[in-house]
């Protein structure tokens, strides 16, 4: 009898430590479920998400394995001009540039960085000028202002341009101009005449796109602008636009200059357009005999060039 009792003694003891073993092998098991677990207060603070990469890099590439290289951002869709070559047959003096308001990239002439007088193409940053101080002071321009403003870019008309311009400030707005356009080339008129402001080619085409994205005008009047631009008509519809379908036409803002100067006995015609993701500038100077048409021609001469089919 008693050793049946050791037997089952010695049995018991076998029979609890097996279950014990079990006991321990399951919760390990557990532990370990629950640190794979996502979300689990368990989980490994390193673990892998689906789709992403460990903290701290994940598996570092073996030597000699090529780390791959970031998939590149796609190509913005081409524009309707691109910079090329540009060749005009005049004995007189011009300079043009393009600008991708895009990547904000500026192509152009040699000598896109030598000024001319602007004339009435200056008479864009005007009325920009006008209506954002206007609406960073909180006053609503009235309409004989506004009736200024829009004949002087449609018209070109220079009674309404000089008004706006003295209500401006004269020489301060173009020095606004030069800051808030982020210009390089220019300067105001030595006589303090709008007319006579030195604007180059490059910073007319950044003027546009100063006006492009509103930092001309300001978020309150930048469209009504534009739309003012495209507006223009009568003399003052010339130039780099021509060089565009009917259909593309309409949709293209410009500013153009044009004046005869009798003391140099020099003609002067400067064209700036406004397109979808471009703008571009064309300046001219050559022999006063040669009437404005010279200059619009040379213009939309450009313009045909840096078009893209």
């Amino acid at each position: 009898m008693a050793g049946s009792r050791g037997h089952a003694a010695n049995s018991n003891r076998s029979t609890l430590l097996r279950l014990t073993l079990v006991s321990v092998v399951l919760l390990v098991l557990v532990l370990v479920a629950l640190r794979l677990l996502p979300g689990s207060p368990f989980a490994h603070s390193a673990a892998a998400e689906w789709g992403n990469p460990p903290a701290g890099g994940g598996r570092p590439a073996p030597a000699g394995e090529p780390t791959p290289s970031p998939t590149p951002s796609p190509e913005p869709p081409p524009l309707s001009v691109a910079p090329t070559d540009v060749t005009v047959d005049t004995d007189g003096w011009w300079n043009w540039a393009l600008l991708d308001t895009r990547t904000g990239e500026i192509s152009g002439s040699d000598n896109m960085d030598e000024t001319n007088p602007t004339a009435s193409m200056i008479k864009a940053w005007i009325g920009a000028d006008f209506l954002r101080r206007a609406a960073e002071q909180g006053d609503a321009p009235s309409d004989t202002r506004m009736n200024q403003v829009s004949i002087m870019i449609r018209d070109s008309d220079n009674n309404a341009a000089q008004t706006l311009y003295e209500v401006n400030g004269g020489t301060a707005s173009i020095k606004r101009l030069i800051s808030i356009c982020d210009l390089t080339d220019s300067s105001p008129a030595a006589d303090g005449g709008w007319s006579r402001t030195a604007l180059s080619a490059r910073d007319a085409a950044r003027l546009g796109a100063c006006i492009a994205d509103g930092r001309a005008a300001g978020p309150k009047w930048t469209t009504w602008l534009l739309d003012e631009m495209r507006q223009v008509r009568g003399v003052g519809n010339f130039g780099i636009r021509k060089a565009f379908p009917a259909a593309e036409q309409k949709e293209i803002a410009i500013k153009n200059g044009w004046v005869d100067r009798t003391r140099e006995q020099k003609y002067t015609v400067n064209c700036l357009a406004i397109g979808d993701g471009w703008t571009m500038a064309v300046e001219t100077r050559y022999d006063i005999s040669l009437g404005y048409t010279h200059g619009a021609k040379i213009c939309e001469n450009v313009a045909r060039q840096l078009r893209t089919d």
